[in-house]
């Protein structure tokens, strides 16, 4: 089966298009000292040079340096220069989970620069459009349209590969995503700022149809760039994978039930993809109770802020999705203070009985991470999991991004004067009274159903063909996005050879 669809378009070329774009970016790689890593190196850290290794270790991983493309994987520590032989994350006990079932987070805030994983979808979906020969930094803005994580890992991104970069995002996202940005952005001008929040993705579209009149700005957009689909398949799917294959070490029993996802633009899902292959895991999908889209075709506003919503991804593989499932953003934003609060944390250990060193693990949890956590929960309560099942998830990103939100929360609601019964109340709520309210267990009419409403953003309004819309009903077309890396590893080869750049 071919492809079938427009691979320009959609990021996908396995060949140099432009030789003229490309030449250019080799020199301008050369003189800049910039070395890309291949996929193969971010899904198996330990593969990457010695004399790389060595050169990181003095190298801050927030700094705006060349090397730093070189963390942009789940390997690494938090606050700190040095690897992790397996990724960091977070086994929850019954106690807080109220399941026998094994609930797992990785950690997404040790990725560089931006402390959330989407660092690593940004470099997936620019990459191929690089040594393509497709996205010349010498003369294209790279348009990173999100609801805030993407944007800056794309604007991060543009920067290492010295790129001009551009982020769109809804005015109303969190205030520490903006203060980031001031810093990064070489142009106070290439920040805009749509109308509304979270779930106004249509305004940041339109935003993009704009930008995108002028032949300068080269739009990246993460709904619809099939390699931020691939590159969580390959990186985040084999990353997960390992610390299940970890965990099995000690008990041989574990089975991976579930991967647990919010939808946002999907691309986290297709690690779920990459778990159902290895392992049969079931994928689910998640999205915000104040805007259902998948579940009944809903709308609304709510905090859960970077899973987005109001529309089905293109890259979302739906006929593959085995569960959908909503959760609140009430949950999130209430248990964010307890797991962050002094009063909060104390509820957790001295009335609920939870280890300290887990409880202090807990904020780097953020939003959408609780929302992934919640979820999994109500996952493990439908498939009536044991112990010797595991749901594993991502902790996109932690809750340093909401301290703003967190402080106007407090202020409106508690006076200031956050105490444990508030965390008791909240607890009882959202934590122990979690059910399997809101969740769909998909048979093939679900799917069709969800698949279906993706029509009217993309072929409707954004203009995809309805063949090229069609086409991703098939889960052969997805085998071979999965297959897609091993020639781009090539082509990465190639250009650093022709860069001649050297640790």
């Amino acid at each position: 089966m071919d492809l079938n669809i427009d691979v320009a378009k959609y990021g996908l070329l396995q060949s140099v298009i432009d030789k003229d774009n490309y030449e250019r970016s080799v020199s301008r790689f050369r003189d800049a000292g910039i070395l890309l890593p291949t996929f193969s190196q971010l899904s198996n850290p330990s593969s990457i040079p010695e004399e790389i290794l060595q050169k990181l270790e003095d190298i801050d991983p927030n700094a705006a340096h060349p090397l730093n493309l070189f963390r942009v994987h789940w390997y690494n520590t938090f606050n700190s220069a040095h690897q992790t032989a397996i990724p960091d994350h977070i086994v929850l006990p019954s106690e807080l989970t109220g399941v026998d079932a094994q609930i797992v987070l990785l950690f997404g805030n040790r990725f560089p620069m931006i402390g959330a994983h989407k660092v690593l979808a940004a470099y997936s979906c620019f990459l191929p459009r690089v040594v393509s020969g497709q996205f010349d930094p010498s003369k294209h803005r790279a348009v990173w349209p999100s609801t805030g994580n993407y944007a800056r890992g794309g604007i991060a991104i543009s920067t290492l590969m010295q790129s001009r970069g551009v982020a769109v995002l809804p005015e109303n996202m969190s205030q520490e995503r903006f203060d980031w940005l001031d810093k990064w952005v070489m142009d106070p001008q290439d920040v805009i700022k749509t109308p509304g929040s979270e779930s106004n993705v249509k305004e940041i579209y339109d935003a993009c149809n704009e930008l995108q009149k002028d032949e300068g700005n080269f739009i990246l957009n993460q709904f619809s760039e099939f390699a931020n689909h691939i590159g969580h398949y390959v990186v985040t799917g084999k990353a997960l994978g390992h610390v299940f294959e970890t965990l099995k070490e000690s008990n041989p029993e574990l089975q991976l039930k579930a991967f647990v996802s919010a939808s946002g633009s999907s691309g986290t899902l297709g690690a779920g993809d990459r778990l159902k292959d290895d392992y049969g895991a079931k994928i689910v999908a998640v999205e915000a109770l104040e805007c259902p889209t998948m579940l009944y075709n809903g709308y609304g506003e709510h905090n859960i802020q970077g899973i987005g919503d109001k529309h089905i991804p293109l890259i979302h593989n739906v006929m593959n999705t085995d569960i959908a499932t909503a959760v609140s953003d009430k949950a999130t934003d209430g248990l964010n203070l307890v797991f962050t609060t002094e009063a909060g944390k104390a509820f957790l250990t001295d009335e609920m009985g939870i280890q300290p060193e887990i409880v202090q693990n807990l904020h780097h949890l953020g939003f959408s991470s609780i929302c992934n956590m919640t979820a999994g929960i109500k996952t493990a309560k439908e498939l009536q999991l044991g112990k010797n099942d595991v749901v594993i998830t991502v902790a996109t990103d932690g809750s340093e991004l909401y301290e703003s939100e967190k402080q106007h929360l407090l202020s409106q609601e508690f006076d200031n004067d956050f105490q444990m019964h508030h965390a008791q109340e909240i607890s009882s709520t959202y934590l122990q009274g979690i059910d399997t309210e809101h969740l769909q267990i998909l048979d093939n009419v679900g799917r069709e159903k969800i698949f279906n409403l993706g029509y009217y953003t993309w072929v409707e309004q954004q203009g995809v063909s309805i063949e090229d819309f069609e086409v991703r009903r098939d889960q052969r077309f997805w085998d071979q996005l999965h297959n897609m890396t091993p020639e781009w590893d090539k082509m990465v080869q190639e250009f650093n050879d022709q860069t001649g750049v050297a640790v």
